[in-house]
């Protein structure tokens, strides 16, 4: 069942009222339910297989965004060289396809299914460990992997979660991505919501998703070293935790050769010294340096089409800055 246009699905809390769809809102929207409905019976993998090959496309011959993605990883990774950059950067554009289309499919077919697309056992004794202190629990996450699966995996193993979204400037596609990630086991709320939202969750013994490493006008953020540069990092997360006194737990869905799964999760340390401050930007440094090590395992899995050095320090190094 999904709700109808300004309410909210039963037992969801509805989302800030947007603005009226205009005409290439609408235009888009047609363009993206058609391209979805293309996919739907090639099933999941298959469909995903297609729009993976899709998405390599934007990278040659179109070149959407291709400069900033070589440019990204080169700087990352200096010792490589132009044929492993490229190879890397032709593979992350697949998994951004993979990733734009896999929940949306795997949504239709319930929870059974978002299981089944992960390995066992997984990261999960970390989760449950966690969960069982009954404080409340905070997850944290990168754009590695599909991120979108962490937390509907997380959803289909019982536990009660909050995704945090960003609203998206078409509203018709908004909403329909919060049918997706609801339909996948998972309640959102709205950033706009979070300062309201998130410490009564807590309180109640849930837990709360963040996605914190894109650098967001307007959000509280700190600059912590990745892969070497000062990249703009947001704090929410390590807040929230800090305040409600919660454990933090990194998670991510990294894909396998096999095209399935594993869910990874791993506690961050939280310190707790007296410097609500200097123990916020720990733990914002503590999720950076954690991300980096995946993402040097798994560099074909992260989303380098993010200028992840847009922002930085005035003072930033020239040999630093974003590359």
């Amino acid at each position: 069942m999904t709700a109808p246009p300004g309410d909210a699905a039963p037992g969801t809390t509805p989302a800030p009222r947007s603005r009226p769809p205009k005409l290439k809102h609408r235009l888009e929207y047609a363009a993206m339910r058609a391209f979805l409905a293309g996919l739907a019976p090639f099933g999941v993998r298959g469909g995903a297989a297609i729009a993976s090959a899709i998405a390599r496309l934007a990278y040659w011959p179109i070149g959407i965004r291709r400069g900033v993605v070589t440019r990204q990883i080169a700087a990352a990774f200096p010792d490589w060289d132009a044929a492993r950059v490229r190879a890397t950067a032709k593979a992350a554009y697949g998994n951004l396809g993979r990733v734009a289309v896999e929940a949306t499919l795997l949504s239709r077919r319930g929870s059974p299914a978002v299981l089944e697309m992960f390995e066992e056992p997984g990261g999960w004794e970390t989760v449950a460990a966690a969960n069982a202190r009954g404080r409340g629990l905070i997850f944290i996450a990168g754009h590695l992997g599909n991120w979108e699966l962490s937390g509907a995996y997380i959803a289909a193993r019982g536990l009660d979660v909050h995704a945090i979204a960003r609203g998206m400037a078409n509203p018709l596609s908004d909403r329909y991505f919060r049918r997706t990630r609801e339909r996948l086991g998972m309640q959102v709320m709205h950033d706009q919501e979070a300062v309201r939202r998130v410490p009564r969750v807590l309180r109640a013994g849930g837990a709360v998703g963040f996605l914190s490493d894109q650098a967001t006008v307007g959000l509280a953020s700190t600059f912590v070293p990745f892969f070497g540069r000062p990249a703009k990092t947001p704090r929410g997360a390590a807040v929230f935790a800090l305040r409600a006194d919660v454990p933090v737990v990194l998670v991510q869905a990294i894909r396998t050769p096999s095209g399935t799964y594993r869910f990874h999760a791993e506690e961050l340390v939280v310190e707790r010294s007296g410097d609500r401050e200097a123990d916020v930007d720990r733990l914002v440094l503590g999720f950076s340096v954690a991300l980096e090590r995946l993402v040097r395992q798994y560099p074909e899995q992260y989303f380098w089409q993010h200028r992840r050095w847009k922002h930085q320090p005035a003072d930033t190094p020239a040999h630093l800055r974003e590359p």
